[in-house]
This record gives structure tokens, C-alpha cells and sequence, in this order.
């Protein structure tokens, strides 16, 4: 996985390089023509929509069993209570700040039985082989990523941003556990756990301008290693148009990926698919 995010970032920096050498066209993402070469610094900001599944593994708290999720957008809509994302991006002559952000709050429910005996905190016994365990998860996620960089490649055709920063994950668990059985009736319990850690991260960012409405973007960045979690990787790739200088639409496709275990916990997942965003520059 590491290789791949690496190779991600690689092949958008070389591969749309060599289309800055011919460039020609207005760079829309930012301005009209007349606004770039009158105006030194840019600001959008991008509500977007991003039509994900989960897949993966994960332990909701730390004497828990890690158990493999895999969950399409509907069944993830299905236990959705609240989502937002939201993209900013600024630059002040040839400096750049990019943050993403993001707020998930999920519920879900679980049977087993039988179930392996284990402890749930709060339950006070352990359940014992054949119980019958009913659980309710509610799971908030926040994730931010902040990263700062230097405009390498400006030209009105094509522009290429190197990045560096941090990427801030906090994680919320509140289980709610029913457990039956005839050696210790019926049990309930209720328990709370949250944990956050930093990766640091590094990235790019390239824009294409195809025609004067037309364009392409992608973003990437790789990192954790090992400071937070294990690795964490994002990629980002969409098609835009431009409405005017100041509104623009975006369609494309994104995944996010993080592998955390630390202390009993345990948040191995891949969050991935389609995206739809609207840009207001300013």
C-alpha cells in the first residue's frame, strides 16, 4: 500500500508536467485571465459530497475483538446519522494552504451467537460460549487535514503545488451491549471510548486546464509513518467546470486510507468512492 500511494503522487507530478510545457490557456481554477495577472493571492472553498463505502478493520474498544468491515455507500447511508466534507484551498503569490475536513456520525446495530466468551467493559462477567449478544454502535469520525507548500510548476495552462503538514483523526465509540444467556440472564452494559493521533503528510497537487471552462485536478498525499499510524494515503481526482470566475462544479472519485493500531486500538480501514463538490472562489 505504501508503494502504491508513493507511485500515486509520482505519476501526477510527472505525467501532467509535461503538459505545462505547451501551456497556453488561462488557468480557470483559480480566475479569469484579467484576475490572475492583476490579483497575487486566491481563496475557494468546496463543499462536496463523497458517496463512500467502508472496508476494513477495526475494534471498537480496546478489549474488543477486531472484526472486518465491508460496507457499500447504501449500507453506510443506512447508519448514517450526520456527514459533512468540506475543501479550502488558498495561495498568496507562489505559497499554498490546503485543508480537508471531515465529520462522520454512524449508527449501527450487530447480533451474534453464538459469541466467543469475552469481557465487555461494564458488563461485569464474561460471556460465555453460545450467549446470545446484541450491540449498538454509535461511531463519530473526525478527520482534518492541514497542509501548507510552494507553487513549483505556474504557468496559465497548467500549475503543480508540492505539500507538506499533518492530517488530525479523532474517533468516538459508544457500544451498547445486551447479552443473554441461561448461566447469566440477560446483561447490559454501556461503554464510552475515543482516541485521536497526527500523521504527518506530504503531497502534491496538479491542475489542468483543457479548455476555458474545462479542466482536470489531483490531489495526493502518503504519510503516518509510523509518527500516528502505520501509513495513511489519500488520492483525489476530479473533472471541473467553470459557471464563472467565481462558481465552478466538480465530479470525480476519492479514497482515503489509514491503518492505526495503538493500545488496544485498532482503525485499519479504506474509504472510497465518488465525489461531487461546488467551488466558491473568492
Amino acid at each position: 500500500m505504501n508503494t502504491f500511494a508513493i507511485t500515486v503522487i509520482l505519476v501526477i507530478c510527472s505525467a501532467l508536467h509535461v503538459c505545462a510545457a505547451d501551456a497556453d490557456v488561462v488557468d480557470q481554477q483559480e480566475a479569469s485571465p484579467k484576475v490572475v495577472y492583476q490579483q497575487n493571492w486566491a481563496l475557494q472553498i468546496t463543499p462536496y459530497l463523497w458517496a463512500a463505502g467502508l472496508e476494513g478493520h477495526l475494534s471498537p474498544f480496546r478489549r474488543a475483538p477486531t472484526i472486518h468491515v465491508e460496507k457499500s455507500f447504501s449500507d453506510v447511508m443506512d447508519e448514517l446519522n450526520f456527514g459533512g466534507f468540506i475543501n479550502i484551498w488558498g495561495r498568496y503569490d507562489r505559497f499554498v494552504v490546503s485543508g480537508d475536513m471531515m465529520y462522520v456520525d454512524t449508527t449501527g446495530s450487530h447480533g451474534a451467537g453464538p459469541f466467543p466468551a469475552l469481557q465487555i467493559p461494564g458488563l461485569g462477567v464474561a460471556i460465555p460460549p453460545g450467549a446470545s449478544v446484541d450491540a449498538k454502535v454509535d461511531t463519530k469520525q473526525v478527520m482534518a487535514t492541514l497542509q501548507g507548500g510552494y507553487r513549483v510548476v505556474d504557468s496559465p495552462r497548467f500549475t503543480l503545488d508540492a505539500l507538506a503538514g499533518a492530517r488530525f483523526w479523532h474517533i468516538s465509540n459508544d457500544v451498547t451491549v445486551t447479552a443473554s444467556h441461561p448461566a447469566i440472564g440477560n446483561r447490559l452494559a454501556s461503554h464510552g471510548e475515543d482516541f485521536s493521533w497526527v500523521d504527518p503528510v506530504i503531497g502534491a497537487r496538479a491542475f489542468l486546464s483543457l479548455t476555458e471552462k474545462l479542466s482536470v485536478q489531483a490531489q495526493a498525499d502518503v504519510g503516518g509513518f509510523g509518527a500516528g499510524s502505520k501509513l495513511t494515503w489519500s488520492a483525489l481526482a476530479t473533472v471541473n467546470y467553470s459557471f464563472s470566475d467565481r462558481v465552478s462544479a466538480s465530479a470525480g472519485y476519492k479514497i482515503l486510507s489509514v491503518d492505526y493500531e495503538h493500545d488496544g486500538h485498532v482503525y485499519d480501514t479504506r474509504l472510497s468512492g465518488p465525489v461531487l463538490g461546488m467551488t466558491y472562489r473568492f
